[in-house]
């Protein structure tokens, strides 16, 4: 057991320490004001491509925060419309935010990543449900966002997708939050809606399912290995593998 606890310890610490001295060796990151926010290329252009889309987004934390954390949002646009409406979770004013414009662009500077698409048909299928999930989101108001272990915007985006069939997301091991549950102790769906996960309050917890693999939390990390596929997942470091289930 000794052993094993030093295992654990070492996996669990390591890929942080390891991304923290990646952190510290890099160039400062840009006050937030000054940052590059524009667009990644990673949405088709409305004039372009009229079906429905939805896509799901991460990127790294602004600045410290990234060493253990990204950030994710939600980005619809229903068939015909002349732009995208982005939903996200931030930690000042309203919690809840929605713009319409850049659904791709960067978060402080940080290019982010495409977690989930679909297109056509099946976007239009998931719209409204998803749009009616978003209004419902219980921690939208004042005062309901809290960076650590949650609600935050991983949270937002975990609950919206176990709300919605069809949002079969696999979100990354380091969105800090993605696990939060209210109450000290929860049997919640997995965020893909393809498992089931226990939460002591986002502390901790374990999950089993089929998009997700086997993951175990710790203080909102996640360490973990997807076997349909195959990729180990860390703290901080994320996934280290195949590319998550996509849509």
């Amino acid at each position: 057991m000794q052993r094993f606890a030093i295992v654990l310890l070492v996996l669990l610490l390591g890929p942080i320490l390891l991304r923290a001295g990646v952190y510290a060796a890099s160039n400062p990151q840009a006050h937030w004001s000054q940052a590059d926010w524009s667009p990644a290329g990673l949405a088709p252009d409305p004039a372009d491509e009229p079906a429905a889309i939805v896509q799901i987004y991460a990127a790294r934390a602004y600045r410290w925060r990234g060493i253990f954390a990204v950030h994710t949002w939600i980005a619809v646009k229903p068939a015909g419309a002349a732009h995208y409406t982005r939903y996200e979770v931030t930690g000042w004013g309203r919690p809840l935010r929605i713009t319409a414009g850049q659904p791709d662009g960067r978060w402080v500077g940080n290019t982010p990543e495409l977690l989930f698409e679909k297109r056509g048909a099946a976007a239009d299928a998931i719209i409204p449900g998803l749009e009616a999930a978003i209004a419902a989101y219980p921690h939208a108001g004042p005062g309901g966002y809290t960076v650590w272990p949650g609600p935050n915007s991983n949270s937002f985006v975990a609950g919206i997708a176990r709300a919605v069939p069809g949002l079969d997301l696999a979100l990354p091991p380091n969105a800090v939050g993605k696990d939060y549950a209210p109450g000290w102790f929860s049997i919640i769906p997995t965020p893909s809606n393809t498992g089931w996960q226990v939460s002591f309050a986002g502390y901790g917890g374990v999950a089993l399912g089929r998009v997700e693999g086997l993951e175990l939390h710790v203080l909102g990390q996640t360490l973990g290995v997807d076997i349909l596929r195959p990729a180990l997942k860390f703290p901080a470091l994320g996934r280290i593998g195949l590319a998550a289930h996509r849509n």
